[in-house]
C-alpha cells in the first residue's frame, strides 16, 4: 500500500472532525484506497473495509496494536492492556461462494450478500429494535427467494420467516468473520474472560487524531523558529523534523 502523504493525512483528519463514527470510517477507507469512489467504498464486504484499513494502519503506524480494557468480573475490575498484531488482524478477507450466499431453511431457498457499509448505515439510521433491525439488514441483502420451488413474491419476501434470517446472520458470519472483531481476553488477575469488540475504524481515528495534534505543534514550532510554511515542514522527513526540533530546544 502506498502510504498517504502528511498533507493528505491532515486534510482527511480535518475532514473527519465534523463527522461521527461512519463519516470517519468512509474518510479512512478513502485513504486506504485513494482511487476509489463513495459508492464503491460502501459497497464492499465489511470484512473486505476491515483488512483495508488494517493495512492503512499497518503503513501509518506499524503492526503493534495496544489495547486497553477493564476486566469485566464485576469482583475485579482491573484495568488490562495487551498486545494485537494488526498484521494478523488484517490477513483475514471474505470469501464469499459464487452466487452469494444460499440458505435453506424449511421449504425457502434465499440467496443474500454480504454487508457492506451501507447496509450498517441504513439501519441504524432507521433506529429499530434487534428483530427490526435483521430484517431490514436482510432484506437490503437479499438477492433471491425461492418458496416451494417458486419465486416469493415481494409480499412472502417482506415476511421472511426469522429462522431464514437468523441462518443468514450466521453464514455471513461464516464467510466474512473480520466484519465485526470480538476479542475474549483472559484477565491477568482473576483469570476472567472478558469480551472486547475492536472497532479497527475508532481505533485508526484515535490515533490519526493524536498523529495530526503532534504534527501541527510541529508546524507551529517550526514555523515561528525558521518563518518556513506549513507545506515545506510536512515535506520534511519525520527524523529531520525531530532534529530541527531538537535544534530549536537547545537554542
Amino acid at each position: 500500500m502506498a502510504v498517504t502523504g502528511p498533507a493528505e493525512l491532515l486534510a482527511t483528519w480535518e475532514a473527519g472532525l465534523a463527522r461521527q463514527g461512519s463519516g470517519r470510517a468512509l474518510l479512512l477507507h478513502r485513504a486506504a484506497r485513494p482511487g476509489a469512489g463513495t459508492d464503491e467504498l460502501l459497497s464492499v464486504p465489511l470484512g473486505e473495509r476491515a483488512a483495508d484499513l488494517f493495512a492503512l494502519r499497518r503503513a501509518l503506524f506499524g503492526d503493534r496494536m495496544e489495547v486497553r480494557a477493564d476486566c469485566a468480573d464485576a469482583d475485579c475490575g482491573a484495568a488490562m492492556e495487551f498486545e494485537l498484531d494488526a498484521g494478523a488482524l488484517g490477513a483475514a478477507r471474505p470469501q464469499v461462494p459464487e452466487g452469494g450466499l444460499r440458505v435453506e431453511e424449511g421449504e425457502w431457498a434465499v440467496r443474500f450478500r454480504l454487508p457492506a457499509p451501507a447496509d450498517l448505515a441504513a439501519v441504524s439510521a432507521a433506529a429499530v429494535g434487534p428483530e427490526d433491525a435483521r430484517r431490514l439488514l436482510g432484506a437490503r441483502c437479499l438477492r433471491s427467494a425461492v418458496r416451494g420451488g417458486r419465486e416469493a413474491t415481494e409480499e412472502e419476501i417482506a415476511a421472511l420467516p426469522d429462522a431464514v434470517l437468523k441462518r443468514f446472520a450466521a453464514e455471513a458470519e461464516r464467510a466474512d468473520p473480520a466484519a465485526e472483531l470480538t476479542l475474549n481476553i483472559a484477565c491477568p488477575e482473576c483469570g476472567a474472560a472478558t469480551p472486547a469488540e475492536l472497532d479497527i475504524a475508532a481505533y485508526l481515528w484515535t490515533e490519526l487524531d493524536a498523529w495530526a495534534r503532534d504534527v501541527l505543534l510541529d508546524v507551529h514550532l517550526l514555523a515561528s523558529a525558521y518563518g518556513w510554511s506549513e507545506d515545506r515542514i510536512l515535506a520534511l522527513s519525520p527524523l529531520r523534523r525531530r532534529y530541527y526540533l531538537e535544534l530549536c530546544a537547545d537554542a
